[in-house]
């Protein structure tokens, strides 16, 4: 008798996105997604660590970056992980409220890295730096240019959840899928720092 009245004591101090088995088997099945998009960055990586010399006659990383718009987009995307740990810290103590105001301010957070990034991208390529012109570029821009657009897709995947928060509340389902963003989210920040030490640092340096 024991057994059941222990399993059942743990289950109710289980997280909501948690308490139920087949939302549970969902954020195992996100874990692999993830590792499926470590594989896909990974690549990008090595592209880039390969023809980050090859400028040909378009310029080098060097004369290209600038710290100022990569810092800020740097302090607004890692801001913005602190956010979404916020939301769900609320979630848990089971404050809407709170919960749907951090996911906004993540979600503007990342709005403004995006338009960062693209306002940086605009520049280059105004500049005479398109992604055709060398080896380099192509590289950089194709890396960059998805972690961008992960980005993008999160933020029109936390505004459905907002909509979905607002309208139905906390339930197995709403939990579950606010938690997997969060994996989501704090993914892309570490690529993030991945990127800002091995391109953007790197390329400045070296």
């Amino acid at each position: 008798m024991s057994v059941p009245v222990a399993k059942e004591e743990m289950e109710q101090h289980l997280p909501l996105e948690f308490a139920d088995e087949k939302e549970s088997i969902k954020i195992t099945g996100f874990w692999m997604f993830l590792v499926t998009d470590v594989m896909i960055f990974g690549s990008l990586f090595s592209s880039y660590a390969v023809y980050r010399t090859s400028v040909a006659q378009g310029p080098s990383a060097y004369q290209l970056f600038s710290f100022g718009p990569v810092i800020l987009e740097t302090v607004l995307l890692l801001t913005s992980s602190f956010t979404i740990g916020l939301s769900i810290y609320s979630m848990r103590r089971q404050n809407k409220q709170a919960t749907i105001a951090w996911l906004i301010v993540t979600l503007l957070l990342g709005a403004g890295f995006v338009i960062s990034e693209v306002h940086d991208f605009v520049g280059y390529v105004a500049a005479g730096a398109t992604w055709h012109q060398s080896a380099f570029l192509s590289a950089f821009f194709i890396l960059v240019g998805t972690h961008g657009a992960h980005v993008t897709f999160g933020i029109l995947w936390a505004t459905t959840l907002l909509i979905q928060l607002i309208r139905r509340g906390f339930t197995p389902v709403t939990t579950r899928k606010l938690f997997t963003f969060s994996l989501y989210w704090h993914f892309l920040d570490i690529v993030w720092i991945f990127i800002f030490t091995f391109v953007y640092l790197n390329g400045k340096i070296v």
